[in-house]
């Protein structure tokens, strides 16, 4: 770890002379960017060094461009652990303290054609053993930022946006507005978010570190205005049980399904967050409203069996023996201008 460490501060002055050295007018995007993203294993980066890289946000759009152009090369060029931490930690604050204009340039996503797709689905450092480990931790962070932006999307504003967050009755008025599809669909997305979450490495010793402890810190607070998000919306589902009609069977049990999902992850969400993020209310809440939801599915399902049974009855009702047909034929009645009932040799009478 030590002659990584020092391999590091070699190739970060490197970095930072060549930046300075730069004549195209990007000499203060690149430093900062290059400040908030060194080599150091063993801190985040300072308040001060992402202070920086958002102040960047409050110019132009062209400097804001510049300043995501800027991260998402070093993020994708780095085959160090700790620099891909703390790219992915800048980003994370770009999205939840960033200028509009830095999020509108960070969420120009790959699947809309955008440049900035994270893709770190493959990403190994392969240094050494230890390195291994930590190279999971960006996979996993990778992955849970990639969802924050997919669920900003969804729900119509960002996650943990000193500008949404907290707006709890803006967030009830939003739901109650929703259809019962729509309603549903963000649930399932929200709770796609909180499975990410509960995805993470194994080695939950690495939080020791101080950059891991603070990426793990950071998914926390997502994880946070998530629990929000699935109350403010499954408390909605509960006061429309009664009522709701435009649910479609498919989607009721893809609704069960993902409250089954999201209490399968409790288990593992105490492990990560050591208890910090409990909310009991929240699985009290759930817990509930699957069972309800699971009881309307079951009524749905008789009241088809006995639509069923009652069609079946009717049919055979405009069936009537001729003792004059062979065993096995059947006189067949019209209705509607159509012969209804099955049989061998139809005879119209």
């Amino acid at each position: 770890m030590a002659r990584i460490k020092f391999i590091g501060i070699l190739k970060d002055k490197a970095s930072i002379l060549k930046a300075t050295l730069c004549i195209n007018g990007r000499v203060s995007v690149h430093l900062a960017v290059l400040r908030a993203t060194t080599h150091d294993p063993s801190r985040p980066p300072s308040e001060t060094r992402i202070a920086s890289v958002l102040a960047l946000g409050l110019s132009s759009r062209l400097t804001a461009c510049a300043c995501i152009e800027a991260l998402m090369d070093r993020l994708h060029v780095t085959r160090s652990a700790f620099v891909a931490l703390k790219c992915l930690l800048t980003i994370h604050n770009i999205i939840s303290r960033g200028s509009f204009i830095l999020k509108d340039q960070l969420a120009y996503y790959p699947c809309f054609g955008g440049y900035n797709f994270l893709n770190l689905s493959m990403f190994c450092d392969n240094s050494d053993l230890c390195m291994l480990e930590y190279s999971s931790w960006v996979r996993w962070y990778a992955g849970v930022i990639e969802q924050n932006l997919m669920v900003s999307r969804a729900i119509g504003y960002y996650l943990n946006s000193t500008k949404t967050d907290g707006n709890k009755r803006d967030k009830e008025e939003k739901a109650l507005a929703l259809l019962d599809s729509d309603l549903a669909m963000e649930i399932e997305v929200l709770v796609e978010f909180v499975v990410r979450i509960c995805d993470a490495p194994d080695s939950l010793e690495l939080q020791k570190n101080n950059l891991v402890y603070e990426v793990v810190r950071a998914a926390g607070e997502d994880y946070r205005s998530i629990q929000r998000e699935i109350v403010v919306r499954v408390k909605e589902v509960g006061d429309r049980i009664d009522s709701v009609e435009g649910l479609s069977s498919d989607e009721l049990t893809r609704l069960i399904d993902a409250l089954e999902r999201l209490e399968s992850c409790k288990g593992k969400l105490m492990l990560l967050f050591v208890n910090r993020k409990r909310n009991d209310g929240l699985w009290e809440l759930v817990k509930e409203t699957k069972a309800r939801l699971v009881e309307m599915q079951e009524k749905r399902e008789e009241k088809r069996v006995v639509v069923f049974m009652c069609r079946n009855e009717s049919a055979e009702s405009t069936q009537c023996r001729n003792p004059f047909l062979e065993p096995g034929q059947l006189l067949l009645l019209p209705s509607g201008g159509a012969w209804v009932g099955l049989g061998p040799t139809p005879i119209a009478v």
